[in-house]
């Protein structure tokens, strides 16, 4: 039987733009919680948000935001990010997100690829100081006519005049919307180079978090804590658009991550969900307070970013009481989500897969070299199409059509394996994947295993150049606090007889934290560098005297 699998399924797609959606929502449950933004005790139902989305939407027209016009947001979580989401939807403008730690250069870049006219932005976050960034760039970027700082006087006009406003002039503008329509950009965070900006539609990303909300069995009755950013589509589609899809209740437990924030969040407004990346929840679960705070309301929620580690899925399941957790796989080019588990897939199932195929998608294992979809049980790259695969990159069709085959396939670059049931096993990228003396390595399941280990909080395996072998393993782990001190020698000797010669790392880093993204991702190209630069491995012929090192 070949890999390919195809979402069957008797419920049918939103054909809705986000704003006619939301609105459908509000008129289905006006009186129920639709945001609540715990630091700050603000909380909204569902008409007093279209309330306040409608108000500064029509704010925006009144300054002549027009259809396609890009406005930028630069923000970490907070309820106008929200705000902002809806409005610009229910106008036509194309929201661009912009990373919370992007710094001059990289804004700069985002601004002027995109053409933003418009942007809406904190005055800060943690060290940044946006304003004075915005103020260092604002020369360089012609298209940008506009900057609006959140709680300013400007953003505050911005909202008395759309309450002023004539609600029949957004209701023109928002029926002259169609669902196919670009209306957010969203910039990949690419390893080498500027990154992409992944061009998505209301029909991509609506439906996207309407089914992956349905698959989690959200109703009006959830309440979805959202600890993930909003810039990335972790945050808001799988959180956001799943929750107003849906009718349920988005939290916000904090600017930026904070695992005590999270707890309390939790605990206070009884969420039934909750999201994150594997890190996240190992941080929850070690957090200190942890035993402090009631979580008992947890049934739910998404695991997703990177592969989760069996031993953390069990406590998830057993100390959160979240026996509902689901496994979900994609990339910010497919709105996001391809495949997940199911709530009653066995642990099994969540912790060895990335599920099977969502509705209304199909998904296959090819060959990298021929491109011909391979048998089930073999490994290759795993391909998505349908709905979700994005409009393309902004402004860069070269880009695009590496990524796009003619027949709409996206090729996601990750290496994949389907089993008889069309559930997905990710055993790595493509550029991950590590040839030891011609043998095939995959990082992720030397990780799997290293979380085995009793003094081992989390790991992650990198390749490093070898003038004998090609390459050799190299472990960067995080140990428990408290743990007997771990060397490569320890590790190996863990390993051996359990894993093949060949899978035992030579090289050992004991680090107190990985390098990441802000979404949680763990970034490999900065572990590979670092691990050449204090193994000594910048010249492959220096490989031999290198030191089995921890540091």
């Amino acid at each position: 039987m070949p890999s390919y699998a195809s979402g069957v399924s008797d419920v049918p797609l939103l054909g809705d733009t986000i704003g006619d959606n939301f609105d459908r929502t509000v008129a289905a449950v006006p009186d129920r919680d639709a945001l609540v933004e715990v630091p700050t005790g603000r909380r909204w139902t569902y008409a007093q948000l279209r309330s306040d989305v409608d108000a500064l939407a029509l704010g925006l027209l009144d300054t002549g935001v027009a259809k396609g016009d890009r406005v930028g947001i630069w923000a970490p979580n907070m309820a106008e990010w929200t705000l902002l989401q809806y409005a610009s939807a229910k106008l036509g403008a194309i929201l661009v997100n912009i990373n919370p730690s992007y710094r001059t250069h990289e804004l700069e870049f985002v601004l002027n690829q995109a053409g933003v006219s418009v942007l809406v932005s904190a005055r800060e976050f943690k060290t940044s100081n946006y304003e004075q960034m915005i103020a260092d760039v604002r020369g360089k970027c012609p298209d940008l006519r506009s900057v609006v700082l959140i709680g300013s006087d400007e953003w505050n006009g911005l909202l008395d005049a759309g309450r002023a406003g004539d609600p029949a002039v957004l209701a023109e503008r928002q029926a002259s919307l169609t669902t196919d329509d670009p209306i957010n950009i969203q910039y990949t965070s690419g390893t080498t180079g500027f990154p992409k900006g992944a061009t998505l539609s209301h029909h991509n990303i609506l439906n996207n978090g309407y089914f992956l909300g349905r698959i989690l069995g959200y109703t009006s009755d959830d309440r979805v804590c959202i600890p993930v950013p909003f810039y990335h589509c972790f945050g808001m589609v799988m959180g956001n658009l799943g929750c107003t899809s849906n009718g349920s209740t988005m939290v916000i437990p904090a600017q930026g991550f904070d695992p005590e924030a999270t707890l309390r969040a939790v605990a206070q407004e009884r969420c039934t969900s909750l999201y994150g990346v594997p890190t996240m929840f190992i941080a929850e679960l070690n957090a200190p307070t942890f035993a402090d705070h009631d979580v008992s309301s947890l049934r739910t929620g998404i695991m997703a970013g990177s592969p989760c580690p069996v031993e953390v899925m069990k406590q998830v399941v057993d100390r959160m009481g979240m026996a509902e957790v689901t496994i979900a796989y994609g990339m910010t080019e497919t709105s996001p989500v391809s495949t997940q588990t199911r709530r009653d897939d066995s642990l099994e199932l969540r912790v060895s897969t990335v599920g099977r195929v969502l509705p209304h998608l199909e998904v296959k294992i090819v060959d990298p070299e021929t491109g011909l979809t391979v048998p089930r049980g073999e490994p290759g790259e795993l391909c998505t199409r349908g709905y979700s695969v994005m409009l393309g990159y902004w402004n860069e069709p070269d880009k695009t059509a590496e990524a796009i085959d003619p027949a709409r396939w996206m090729h996601t670059g990750d290496l994949g394996v389907m089993d008889d049931d069309g559930y997905v096993n990710i055993t790595g990228r493509i550029k991950d994947m590590v040839i030891r003396g011609g043998e095939n390595v995959y990082p992720r399941e030397i990780e799997e295993f290293l979380h085995t280990h009793p003094d081992i909080l989390d790991a992650q395996v990198v390749g490093v150049p070898d003038v004998k072998y090609g390459e050799e393993l190299c472990a960067w782990v995080i140990q428990r606090e408290g743990s007997t001190p771990l060397d490569a020698d320890a590790v190996r000797e863990f390993a051996t007889g359990k894993l093949a010669h060949y899978k035992i790392p030579r090289y050992v880093m004991v680090v107190d934290e990985f390098p990441m993204t802000v979404t949680g991702k763990v970034r490999k190209v900065e572990m590979r560098a670092t691990s050449v630069d204090r193994l000594g491995l910048g010249d492959a012929s220096s490989a031999g005297k290198a030191q089995e090192t921890s540091t």
